[in-house]
């Protein structure tokens, strides 16, 4: 739209075509009194990134309040790319997870591929080297022609990008449901590394210094892509495929390697990505983060297409692009660093000291506003919550023990079930082993990679069993933090924060709300026992099509320290004659267990409960007896439970198999998927010495047969061999993806 032919302030109010824009009338009559006039077509545009929800938090921040967010070794918290916490010797981890839901479902190729981009952008800007990408999905039943459509292309955008650029994608999750048909999520992590001096902030302090734009020319990709992932899907969507970014990761690799010689000059101010809302929300962040203003001159930003109006250029999306500020007079020091990476750093503007952020265009200002009321003052609603009815009618259902038949042919059909499935021929698309650092690679607990130089390494995990959630979301989101916990404390790991991605459905629908709030409550109060604070994240509501929203899916990312490498640990069993130990009783609950979906096709009930004091204590007790050397292997019970567990142990392993002894029932013994359960095996002669550590019970042994042989009492009730096991978990994806149905 050329300025000519944008509408008048008058006309915008008149038509309402703010409204297009994604502002309500409330809104829009709130811009009109804080300016004290109209706005005219490129201010309302600028409030209106910069007032969604993707932008702003403004239906969620009531509940992102609750979540712990400091710790004794947190750096940054909440509030700038990435979150940063102490790993001692004056190193840090920076680490965010963030989403692109609603780009992946129009244009799942580049929408996965620009989430990751966008996410590695962020750490880097914090002055980190990014050492490791993880992802966690979500989508419909690989029954379904488009959602096998969705599912590849996603998973071969990740690769791409991550792949390209040469950071290794390490880990991550892929869970299947019905209600992602028309909704997939992908979310994307990304952990770096840093010393404590390196660590930048986006802020443009200094009156009088340079604003500078590094990296690719603006174009016309991802115009109002924020104001696209605060609404619903639906019929209509298709046609906001322009709203979708492109990425180069060859481009985002040199803007990477520049940027992080660019935090070690010592003429840097503050650094910030251009990611949602691009060139809008890092000026405007930047300049209320310091208390100042920016003024901005559109014609000396560089544009890869003609004609562009101001309004396209600060709404554009377009990728592989920072803000930056310097100091006055040093910019020259600032392009001979980035021209060696055959980039262009161009002074496009100024830091002022009147709190505005002004915009020039062809000679006159097109954008005159508070940087203040784009960045903080943004409505903040407390929308009504209400509890759905299903919750109460679930809550209310007596315990069921499902009838099983036949124990082998059960624990087979679970191997096959896409969530429970081996992700091998997703991860196998993934470089994982690029720069020569990952310790233990997909495929169990939680990926390592070590810390070059030194002999501590990193654990990291994405979790959450958005069924439980779905059933009773504050059981669910203690669950989602306690289990990724779980993973890390199984790799030898202490856990030390997490990064969250918050996706929901339509917060103004009261029963989701009530999800929002409960799922953050739960998450919260794990937070607090675990000691693991939040130190940034992402929130992506409206996560439904046609009206039907996704199960409440609150992705937990975590990661934690492994003080020596000798302590990493793995899920496979490793020698026969190990005994096999299991921590914590197991109680009947089946309430969305894969169980329970593989016979119902749904779910109902109860999820299992949680003690968050009896999850610390044995997390406590399994790292001790981790790091005293007497474990072989450690597996946490989940999806499927310890019939899947004792199964993906022996798998790992084509030499050893295993005999389990189970006691009372055996359908609720096997299948059950009571939380704060894990599989051990220890060497003979460490026997006492682990008992002496941790409260746990021998239930069987590792043996030299690849075989799989569960006991109750004297009847063996499953007899499986390790090849028939492997053959169904690895081949159900494939199998799936090649089927016509």
């Amino acid at each position: 739209m050329s300025l000519l032919l944008e509408p008048n302030p008058i006309k915008i109010k008149d038509e309402k075509i703010y409204r297009e824009m994604g502002l309500s009338d409330e809104e829009f009559s709130m811009i009109e009194n804080i300016l004290g006039r109209l706005p005219n077509y490129t201010e309302t545009g600028l409030f209106s990134v910069m007032w969604s929800e993707h932008c702003s938090y403004k239906n969620s921040k009531p509940v992102l309040r609750k979540f712990p967010t400091e710790g004794p070794h947190v750096l940054q918290g909440p509030g700038e790319g990435a979150g940063i916490v102490d790993i001692g010797d004056n190193q840090a981890v920076v680490f965010k997870i963030e989403s692109h839901n609603h780009p992946s479902a129009i244009e799942p190729y580049q929408g996965a591929a620009t989430g990751v981009g966008g996410i590695i952008r962020d750490v880097f800007s914090m002055g980190a080297r990014p050492i490791a990408l993880l992802n966690s999905l979500r989508f419909g039943e690989l029954t379904n022609p488009r959602v096998k459509y969705l599912f590849e292309e996603v998973v071969a955008g990740i690769a791409g990008y991550g792949n390209c650029i040469g950071i290794p994608t390490v880990g991550g999750e892929v869970q299947f449901d019905p209600s992602y048909e028309g909704n997939p999520l992908v979310n994307a992590m990304c952990v770096g590394i840093i010393n404590h001096e390196d660590i930048k902030k986006g802020q443009a302090k200094g009156v009088g210094n340079t604003v500078m734009y590094v990296g690719a020319k603006t174009g016309r990709d991802g115009i109002h892509g924020a104001t696209f992932a605060s609404e619903e899907l639906s019929e209509a969507s298709e046609e906001k495929r322009p709203a979708v970014q492109v990425g180069d990761p060859f481009m985002e690799k040199l803007l990477l390697e520049a940027c992080l010689e660019i935090v070690k000059w010592d003429g840097l101010v503050g650094i910030q990505d251009m990611g949602a809302a691009g060139l809008t929300s890092s000026s405007a962040e930047m300049a209320s983060k310091a208390g100042s203003g920016i003024e901005m001159n559109l014609d000396l930003v560089p544009q890869r297409e003609t004609g562009m109006t101001g309004y396209e250029m600060m709404l554009s999306e377009s990728q592989e692009r920072m803000l930056i500020v310097v100091e006055k007079g040093r910019e020259h020091e600032a392009q001979k660093i980035v021209e060696k990476y055959d980039l262009e750093a161009v002074a496009i503007g100024v830091v002022t000291d009147d709190k505005q952020l002004r915009l020039m265009h062809n000679g006159t200002v097109i954008a005159d506003v508070p940087v203040d009321a784009l960045a903080e003052d943004a409505p903040v609603y407390n929308k009504p919550s209400s509890e759905p009815a299903y919750y109460r009618d679930f809550q209310e259902m007596e315990v069921e023990i499902p009838t099983v038949s036949n124990y082998g042919e059960t624990l087979m059909e679970l191997l096959q079930q896409p969530t429970i499935a081996s992700k091998e021929w997703v991860y196998d698309q993934y470089d994982y082993q690029v720069r020569t650092n990952t310790v233990v690679c997909p495929g169990s607990d939680a990926a390592v990679v070590r810390i070059r130089g030194t002999e501590k390494a990193l654990a990291m995990t994405t979790d959450c069993n958005s069924r439980y959630l779905y059933l009773d979301p504050e059981v669910g989101g203690k669950i989602a933090v306690a289990e990724a916990a779980r993973n890390l404390v199984c790799s030898g790991a202490r856990p030390l924060a997490i990064t969250d991605c918050l996706n929901f459905g339509n917060p103004e629908k009261p029963e989701i709300f009530w999800q929002l709030e409960k799922a953050v409550d739960g998450m919260s109060d794990a937070c607090r026992e675990l000691q693991t604070p939040v130190i940034g994240g992402n929130v992506s509501l409206y996560n439904e099509t046609n009206g039907v929203a996704v199960y409440p899916t609150p992705v937990v990312g975590m990661v934690g320290l492994i003080e020596d490498v000798e302590y990493v640990t793995t899920q496979s069993f490793k020698e026969a004659g190990d005994i096999i130990f299991m921590i914590g009783e197991t109680k009947p609950e089946f309430g969305g267990s894969e169980l329970q979906k593989l016979q119902n096709g749904k779910i109902f009930g109860a999820p299992p409960s949680i003690d968050l004091n009896v999850e610390m204590k044995r997390q406590a007790e399994l790292l001790a007896a981790i790091r005293s050397g007497y474990v072989q292997s450690a597996h946490d019970i989940s999806e499927g439970g310890l019939a899947v567990a004792v199964a993906e142990s022996v798998m790992g392993n084509e030499h050893v198999g295993a005999e389990i002894r189970v006691q009372g029932d055996v359908t609720t013994a096997l299948f059950s998927e009571t939380q704060s359960r894990y599989i051990v095996s220890v060497k003979p002669e460490h026997r006492e010495a682990f008992l002496a550590l941790v409260d746990a019970t021998e239930i069987g042994s590792v043996t030299n047969d690849s075989n799989l042989s569960i006991q109750a009492g004297e009847e063996e009730v499953l007899r499986l061999t390790s090849n028939e096991m492997t053959a169904a978990w690895k081949g159900a994806i494939p199998c799936l993806l090649k089927s016509e149905a």
